[in-house]
């Protein structure tokens, strides 16, 4: 049973928030965190769910609740859709997942591999996660998932295709990208992809890849450009020959520009959400340095980074 849901949650309604990471809207509903009752629940009142992860002090997350959640448009289509649970990335609240088992709320976020906030899952009503989002998405973008979330089947095509847009009728000229041959140099490999009509993959190229800082953490790499809808044929880090459209969407990415890292022929790490430069400076640290094999949380390795550089009288941007 909801404590207090959207159907429940008149305007002038007395509303005390649990201990949330980020002021979260009143129409976010407050449920006894067993999520296999919350997806029976919404499914009831042909909705499904939506699970969202955040912590305080996170400017995405904040963007997420000051500007996405303050468009009514965009808030009509949500509440229309989807029951939204906030859960705190660090947080101690007693959940259930939907396989019945118990743990805290930042267990939770480890199981299921949270590596920032705000993450998203846009669950079935069977339960099934048929769109996750890995951090932030401007309005634009988070429109077209909200479209996509409420009305994909779990076996239809993949957001990824989705953003790739139709299929051209023919594969293009201009051969095969090695990247099993590229990643046998040694160093880490970034497969970064780009998608169509992608304003923030110009602005990657045109400023962020720019920057001296993420320029020197580049040459730590071997980067392959490849395209979100493209059709020329891949040998991935692992062996396999595929075509760029196929990979990107057997990867399940949710964001252009897209950066997936690999060692040793598997995905290590990955970024596809929108990042500011210290962000994306950080990520490409924390492959580069080997640290996430010791450090399984980013966002642990992310605030360990900041607090070294503030200490040493630097100065921390999150949003510049």
């Amino acid at each position: 049973m909801w404590l207090l849901g959207p159907a429940q949650a008149a305007e002038g309604d007395a509303y005390t928030p649990s201990p949330h990471a980020i002021d979260i809207p009143k129409w976010f509903t407050e449920s006894f965190l067993d999520f296999r009752e919350d997806v029976r629940e919404a499914a009831g009142e042909g909705k499904r769910l939506l699970v969202y992860f955040g912590q305080d002090g996170c400017p995405y997350c904040k963007a997420l609740m000051k500007v996405n959640f303050g468009d009514p448009e965009i808030v009509t289509a949500t509440r229309r859709r989807f029951v939204a649970v906030a859960l705190n990335l660090w947080g101690d609240r007693e959940v259930t997942w939907l396989d019945g088992r118990r743990m805290p709320e930042k267990e939770l976020a480890r199981l299921l591999g949270v590596q920032y906030t705000p993450t998203l899952l846009f669950l079935d009503e069977e339960g099934r996660v048929v769109l996750r989002m890995n951090g932030y998405q401007p309005p634009a973008r988070f429109k077209v998932a909200l479209q996509y979330a409420g009305r994909a089947a779990a076996q239809g095509p993949s957001f990824t295709e989705q953003l790739a847009g139709p299929a051209p009728r023919a594969a293009e000229k201009g051969g095969r990208i090695d990247l099993a041959r590229m990643h046998a140099s040694g160093k880490p490999l970034i497969a970064l992809f780009v998608g169509p009509r992608c304003a923030e993959c110009d602005e990657l190229r045109r400023e962020g890849l720019r920057r001296p800082e993420i320029k020197a953490l580049l040459k730590r790499f071997d980067v392959a450009m490849l395209d979100l809808a493209g059709t020329r044929d891949v040998i991935t880090p692992g062996g396999a020959t595929v075509n760029e459209r196929e990979w990107a969407s057997s990867l399940r990415l949710s964001y252009t520009p897209a950066l997936v890292f690999f060692e040793g022929g598997k995905e290590v790490f990955r970024v596809d959400g929108f990042v500011r430069p210290f962000h994306l400076a950080t990520a490409l640290e924390y492959v580069a340095s080997g640290a996430y094999r010791a450090e399984p949380s980013f966002q642990r390795y992310l605030q360990k980074r900041a607090d070294a550089i503030r200490a040493s009288g630097g100065a921390v941007e999150l949003w510049k």
